[in-house]
């Protein structure tokens, strides 16, 4: 899948919880959306996206989110 149409789908999310008064809960539930809802590959995609390209395009919630909660939760 194109990065850009995972930018797109994961900033959505991200808008979605970016309301939140919790700021650290929305980036856990935004990270527990994509490991529940995501297949592996484009997780992956994305991570390697926040990794090799600092997530550019990204709303920092999103990428905070993936930086933390789906890099330390990250297998092969």
């Amino acid at each position: 899948m194109k990065i850009e149409h995972l930018v797109t789908m994961a900033n959505q999310i991200g808008d979605f919880f970016k309301s939140f008064p919790d700021q650290e809960q929305a980036k856990q539930d935004i990270a527990q959306h994509l490991i529940r809802f995501w297949a592996s590959s484009m997780r992956d995609q994305i991570l390697a996206h926040v990794i090799e390209n600092n997530g550019e395009g990204l709303e920092p919630i999103v990428c905070d989110a993936i930086k933390v909660h789906i890099n330390s939760n990250h297998t092969h």
